[in-house]
This record gives C-alpha cells, structure tokens and sequence, in this order.
C-alpha cells in the first residue's frame, strides 16, 4: 500500500499554490506550509484539507498567526528548493513546516542530494528567522534496507543538527488504511485529513506561542 501510495505522488502535477493576493491581506505571523499532493488537497475539496483544517483551528483558538499553503503535488525537494525564496519572498513566514522528500524516495534519488535539497531549505527559512517544522516520510522496504533506513535518517540527522522539530512519519495511521484513502486507492481522502493533522499538531503547537516575525 505505502508503495501505490507513493508512485500516486510523483505522477500528480496539479499546483495548488497560495493565492499571490492571499500574501497582501495578511496581517498576522504566517504558517507556510511547503509541500507536495499529502499537503496539497489532491482529490479531496481543498476546504476540507489538513492544512485548511490547520488554519480553521488557528482561528477557533484565536491564536496571532494565519496559514498560507504552497505546496505542489509531484513536488521533489530540487523543485521546492527552487520555489522556496519565492515562497519565502511572498509570504514572510515565521514558522514553515517543510513536507517534501516523498517524491524523491520513490524515483530512488541519491539521498545524499534529497539532504542536501532540504538543508538547504532550512538554511532559507533560518536566514529570515522563520522556525522550521519537518514533516517526515517513510518508504516501502522493497527499496532495500540501505535505502529505506539511509531515507529515514535523513529527517532525523537534519532536525538534531539544526535543532529543528520534526514529525517523524506524517502519514502514520493513515498509510495502508484502505477507508482513509479516495477512490484512486492511494491518497487520504477526507476522512484521514484530521488524523493528518493530528500528526503535526503536537509538534507544532509549542511553536506557536511566541510568534516570531521574519527579517524584513
């Protein structure tokens, strides 16, 4: 299942970027979340998305930040590399969560590169003092146990050396549950958008109580 799940991720190209007029109206710390199809709605409407989900308990709480999602399905961490200044450019976050990495282990990158890609991406966000977040990913073990553990390792090593809150697997609870997927079998459907979220949010939330602006 975690395989027909991924090959879904890389051939996905719908973009689903944060309205440019989203970015003038906002008047709060910004969320970013930066992202592949897992962030991007596919499938389901985009109201009912983990990230819009995100952004509706932001505001029940009333807690001072708002949520832009740029995320893109069929995203590798080389094509959110290239778009993250832009992104970072627009929206001026102070927290991004960083969920990329899915796409790379299923065309079997170098991992090496797929680090490299995402350090990178923290050094970004860092140098306009936004926190960073990484939502990790896991890959089927016919990749092979060099492959599969060196993968895992990379959201670890990343968030111990730059001291970066990480979720270790983002779909956990939700990969391989046939009911949590839409009628293409393979991404979570509505029903598992909560639970998307219930993942992220014990991590996230320590963050966000001392809203930090980036540098202008």
């Amino acid at each position: 299942m975690m395989f027909r799940f991924l090959k879904i991720l890389s051939v996905c190209t719908t973009l689903f970027f944060a309205d440019a007029a989203l970015a003038e109206t906002l008047s709060k710390p910004v969320i970013l979340v930066f992202g592949d199809s897992l962030s991007a709605a596919y499938g389901i409407p985009k109201e009912k998305g983990w990230v819009n989900l995100l952004a509706q308990r932001i505001k029940d709480k009333q807690l001072p930040y708002e949520v832009a999602n740029a995320s893109v399905s069929g995203e590798t961490t080389a094509g959110g590399l290239s778009r993250l200044p832009a992104a970072i450019q627009q929206f001026k976050p102070s927290i991004v969560l960083i969920e990329l990495g899915a796409n790379d282990g299923l065309r079997g990158l170098p991992i090496d590169a797929m680090k490299n890609n995402l350090e990178k991406m923290i050094a970004a966000c860092k140098q306009v003092n936004a926190r960073v977040v990484l939502l990790g990913m896991l890959i089927p073990p016919n990749y092979g146990p060099k492959y599969t553990n060196g993968f895992k390792q990379v959201y670890l090593e990343l968030s111990q050396t730059y001291k970066t809150p990480f979720v270790p697997f983002f779909l956990d609870g939700v990969s391989g549950h046939s009911d949590l997927v839409i009628e293409d079998g393979l991404h979570p459907n509505v029903i598992a958008q909560p639970k998307i979220l219930e993942n992220v949010w014990p991590t996230l939330k320590p963050l966000l109580n001392s809203p930090r602006k980036t540098n202008p």
